[in-house]
């Protein structure tokens, strides 16, 4: 058994590369030699979005406080909310964050194929994040 004990891991502010706004990441835990998963708490503020992005092996977020907005590559913007859990398919390309007004956390599960865990790309534009 392992316990890790709040406050042993930093929090870390979330690259310009791989957001857009004011992003905060609190790793939870991560992949260890026998597993492929990982997870972290992630809090974006008010307007902040992850960049597009896939996951090779899909990813889970669970909302847990907030108001957030996910889109998936050709689909509409979906609001989510506290208990909702979203999942995007393997190499889904997505994006997620708070909506324009509030801000949202949620915890993202991800595992590892070959070593890779996430593919980041282009920049949400603010067009395309107003709708």
């Amino acid at each position: 058994m392992e316990i890790i004990k709040n406050g042993t891991q930093a929090s870390a502010k979330g690259p310009e590369a791989w957001f857009t706004g004011s992003v905060r990441i609190d790793p939870l835990f991560a992949k260890k030699e026998v597993t492929k998963g990982a997870g972290a708490l992630v809090t974006f503020e008010p307007g902040a979005r992850t960049v597009w992005h896939t996951h090779p092996a899909g990813q889970t977020l669970i909302v847990i406080s907030g108001l957030g907005w996910v889109q998936r590559e050709g689909g509409p913007i979906e609001e989510i909310q506290p208990g909702d859990v979203v999942w995007f398919e393997p190499n889904e390309k997505h994006w997620h964050g708070a909506s324009p007004t509030k801000a949202m956390s949620h915890i993202a599960i991800q595992e590892a194929v070959n070593g890779e865990v996430v593919t980041w790309m282009e920049k949400v534009s603010d067009s395309d994040y107003s709708g």
